[in-house]
């Protein structure tokens, strides 16, 4: 909760004039406590898992050739209802899992220092701290995905994401409620590490959560986040890491490559992409060739 009472004393705390956004916060959260503010981010998870989705499961439905271009496993087909199943379990997940989760972690979130008060962070200061928090938990979740892949991990846990070989948004946090545990960890690492005010936080997880979901959506475009943003996987990368199933030691990375190269886990997919490039090369030749 902000220790102001009015506009006017918190501008004049600060030394300066609020800016248009330090005053839609102040009147935003003045009143409210920091558990309350810190809460939201549960509320944020729950929307954006439910909004974000909905053009790739309309994209789905329509099904032609024109979309199934885009559709790394275009063979694989998902019914209305079996996307609404994917999403039923996966809120139930969130019920007796995430949202306990978020909740009781908030001690910690309070003893590290992640703030509410005025003034806000600035464009810079967020962007670099959202760098951080992507980089650290791209190495976190790498090693412990990986562990997941251990006979114990993949048998016990980490088999029920693997369900879906061919991924759909809905199914990003689609996992056994321990493996939602064990790699939101690596979520919270950045946070904890490098702890910042709370609106970069609310930022972290709706931007991972989306970049999941584009991630598990089965679709890669022209213009998705892979095509410009170095050494990022995207959908193709992890999409593969889901075809090989359970018997994958392959892209273990959540968001970018440099782990996989790293480490020696990503021969295989790069193998099968070399294959399939001068396949679909091979096929784009002999199309010219007939209509010549």
């Amino acid at each position: 909760m902000l220790p102001y009472h009015t506009l006017q004393e918190a501008e004049i705390s600060l030394g300066r004039n609020l800016t248009f956004g330090e005053k839609l916060w102040f009147e935003y959260s003045a009143r409210k406590s920091d558990y309350i503010l810190y809460c939201h981010n549960t509320i944020f998870l729950f929307i954006f898992y439910t909004l974000f989705p909905i053009t790739f499961v309309i994209l789905e439905l329509l099904r032609s050739k024109k979309i199934d271009k885009y559709k790394i496993q275009p063979k694989i087909k998902n019914s209305f209802y079996d996307m609404m199943k994917c999403y039923k379990k996966v809120l139930l997940t969130f019920v007796y899992a995430v949202g306990p989760l978020q909740i009781l972690s908030y001690p910690i979130i309070e003893w590290v220092g992640i703030r509410t008060s005025l003034p806000l962070p600035s464009g810079t200061e967020i962007f670099w701290q959202l760098l951080v928090y992507f980089v650290v938990e791209d190495y976190a979740n790498y090693w412990l995905h990986r562990l997941m892949h251990s006979k114990w991990g993949y048998e016990k846990i980490h088999r029920v994401h693997h369900e879906y070989t061919a991924p759909i948004g809905f199914a990003a946090p689609y996992a056994h409620w321990a493996e939602i545990i064990v790699l939101g960890f690596a979520s919270f690492l950045g946070p904890l590490m490098v702890p910042g005010h709370m609106v970069t936080f609310w930022l972290w997880f709706i931007i991972r959560q989306l970049e999941a979901i584009e991630t598990h959506s089965g679709y890669e475009f022209p213009w998705s986040p892979s095509k410009f943003i170095p050494f990022y996987g995207g959908a193709v990368h992890h999409d593969y890491h889901h075809y090989v199933g359970g018997k994958s030691q392959s892209n273990f990375a959540s968001v970018f490559t440099y782990c996989d190269y790293i480490y020696g886990t990503d021969k295989g997919y790069r193998y099968q992409k070399n294959v399939f490039e001068k396949t679909r090369e091979n096929l784009r030749s002999q199309t010219e060739l007939k209509s010549e």
